[in-house]
């Protein structure tokens, strides 16, 4: 059976940022890196990569996620990063440092290469990316059916409850270290 070659990918027309703006329909800026715009179509939350990596392994129900460095982005409902603050307070997050976060209005996230495109070293890349026809963002739904949409609060409550998990976890890792460190002392 002779080895065969596949064919080299044909390059996006027009770059990736116009393959978000026609085939997605995403505001996206040109420039390296690319830029989608939030607010409009979609908010971000943004957290750390690990709990982030907790969240997608609890929960199929997100929308698309991208990991940028040590940050992860869920895209969620335009209007959402507006939400956020409150939600926290109704969910009895008040006062607990999450490292969660939101991009709404007049914000914007790096864009990872579209789906099925290699992203060069440290750039975004999608660990679910978006379905072109098929964009089904958490939002708030209230009572009764979402419409296969995914729910905001329960994704949100796990976001919260996997950023605290993971902050506990660093915070033990480097009381060990220090315990470890620290010569015994008795009287």
């Amino acid at each position: 059976m002779p080895f065969t070659v596949p064919s080299p990918r044909a390059p996006i027309v027009g770059g990736a940022a116009q393959w978000y703006r026609s085939e997605l329909g995403w505001d996206a800026t040109d420039g390296s890196p690319v830029r989608l715009a939030t607010g409009a179509l979609f908010d971000v939350l943004e957290l750390p990569a690990d709990a982030g990596a907790a969240v997608l392994g609890r929960t199929a129900c997100t929308g698309p996620a991208a990991l940028t460095g040590n940050r992860m982005q869920l895209l969620v409902a335009a209007g959402s990063a507006e939400e956020l603050p409150g939600l926290l307070d109704w969910l009895e997050w008040r006062g607990v440092d999450l490292d969660l976060t939101a991009l709404g209005a007049g914000g914007a996230m790096a864009a990872p290469p579209p789906p099925g495109r290699s992203a060069p070293q440290g750039a975004a890349v999608w660990l679910r990316p978006p379905v072109v026809g098929r964009l089904q963002l958490p939002a708030l739904t209230g009572l009764g059916d979402s419409g296969g949409a995914p729910d905001l609060v329960r994704l949100v409550d796990t976001a919260a409850t996997e950023c605290h998990r993971a902050r506990l976890t660093r915070t033990a890792r480097v009381n060990t270290r220090k315990t470890r460190a620290q010569p015994l002392a008795f009287s």
